[in-house]
């Protein structure tokens, strides 16, 4: 028998594992970025206050979806916001359903706004060896990935 050489494949050499190590990192330092520029909402919030501000009148059980969290860690997000006087809850109808909506208010807006000039330069330095165009198809890339996982992925919420 001849001796068959293969090189045998691990887990830290996919890019599951790679997209993994990366996005936790992200966290790791926008998380950092945030206490070294005193922005007082936390990483959740401000992902929470984003999305409401883009998808209007959304529920919160969409909301749960699109951010990756129960409906409980959802309702706790969007509490803290709603106190912060960044967003304002309502009772709605979808599909004959009473549904929780949120907008985001006047002051949610300002506040974005300034969070968004402050990091903005940061995270914009932490990518300097990658090009616009670059970036722009890994998040092409990133977005079509995801699509498909969501398509398999079971999730709970």
């Amino acid at each position: 028998m001849k001796n068959k050489i293969t090189k045998e494949i691990h887990y830290t050499d996919s890019i599951h594992y790679e997209l993994e190590q990366t996005a936790r990192l992200m966290k790791m330092l926008t998380v950092q970025l945030f206490e070294k520029l005193d922005i007082q909402l936390s990483l959740d919030e401000c992902a929470a206050l984003d999305l409401i501000s883009v998808k209007k009148e959304i529920c919160q059980r969409d909301l749960a979806k699109l951010i990756l969290k129960d409906r409980a860690n959802t309702g706790r997000i969007l509490n803290t916001l709603e106190k912060k006087n960044l967003i304002e809850r309502f009772i709605d109808t979808k599909n004959n359903r009473l549904v929780k909506k949120m907008v985001i208010t006047a002051n949610g807006v300002k506040t974005l706004q300034e969070v968004s000039e402050k990091i903005k330069t940061h995270l914009e330095s932490a990518t300097p060896a990658v090009s616009h165009e670059e970036i722009k198809k890994v998040q092409e890339v990133l977005k079509n990935f995801r699509i498909d996982l969501e398509k398999i992925v079971h999730i709970k919420i």
